[in-house]
């Protein structure tokens, strides 16, 4: 997805896309869903947000997580919510 084709967001969507990104059990599926960015835009967001050695630690801590991925997870992973949100 090039940058004219990606969605106008604010800085507070950028931040919670990068927070989201960084949480092992958000897939980015969720982020799709809630912000319209696929796997690669979220990486090409990433790499524009993030220092380059964050870029670089983020990317090899997701290359192997399976849970960032819906169709990948086990049954037993599932909807996480953090304990700073309301109920």
């Amino acid at each position: 997805m090039n940058e004219a084709a990606m969605p106008s967001l604010s800085d507070a969507d950028i931040s919670r896309i990068v927070e989201m990104a960084w949480e092992d059990r958000t897939a980015f599926e969720a982020i799709a869903l809630q912000f319209g960015l696929n796997d690669s835009a979220v990486v090409a967001l990433m790499r524009r947000q993030l220092k380059p050695a964050s870029f670089r630690t983020w990317r090899k801590r997701m290359a192997g997580r399976v849970t960032k991925h819906a169709a990948l997870r086990s049954a037993e992973v599932q909807r996480h919510r953090a304990t700073h949100t309301r109920q």
